[in-house]
């Protein structure tokens, strides 16, 4: 007689670790929803270092579980490849798809990570905090143009002898165009 017993696991990504250490570093939680049985859910999630996990829940509850999150007031990024994930893709503030993944996931998210590289997750977070920065910066200094020297081009201050004429509040304004594009091109340099 022979007795075989076989036992086969997917390896997990050597990305996958930093990623995780880099989002911690962060300061973000990270949870993993799978359909995986509890002992292996609970082995990847030790080895990685997750916050927690769930295991065999379905698509639905994938979704229930970001819902849930929400209604904590959570801000929620799901990432996945599946059509086991497109509820919850869907569901996230943020879906993002691993690009070797399915059709359907890639249709419901709104990222698609085309080289399935897991650190690309932290890298779209730190291109997304970039962008946002820039946005600040830009707004605070079209702003201050429109406070200062367009009043000033009106004559508002006309009366104590502060005055600009339009061909100098021209250039400003073609002055504070210019720098809000080349602080926005800066963006490339963030890395």
């Amino acid at each position: 007689d022979l007795i075989a017993a076989i036992g086969l696991s997917d390896r997990i990504r050597e990305e996958s670790y930093n990623a995780i250490k880099r989002l911690k570093k962060e300061g973000i939680k990270t949870w993993m929803l799978t359909g995986d049985n509890e002992k292996t859910a609970k082995q990847v999630s030790e080895e990685l270092g997750l916050d927690g996990y769930f295991a065999e829940v379905l698509p639905e509850q994938k979704q229930e579980k970001i819902k849930e999150l929400q209604s904590e007031g959570r801000f929620v990024a799901m990432t996945g490849d599946g059509v086991n994930d497109a509820p919850a893709l869907a569901q996230a503030d943020v879906g993002i798809a691993i690009g070797s993944g399915t059709d359907v996931a890639a249709e419901t998210a709104d990222i698609i990570l085309v080289n399935s590289n897991p650190e690309d997750v932290v890298s779209l977070i730190d291109f997304g905090r970039a962008t946002y920065k820039k946005m600040i910066q830009n707004l605070i200094w079209a702003t201050g143009y429109n406070v200062v020297a367009i009043p000033l081009a009106a004559g508002v201050l006309s009366g104590i002898g502060i005055v600009i004429s339009p061909a100098v509040g021209a250039v400003l304004m073609s002055l504070s165009t210019i720098i809000v594009a080349i602080n926005a091109k800066l963006l490339k340099l963030e890395r």
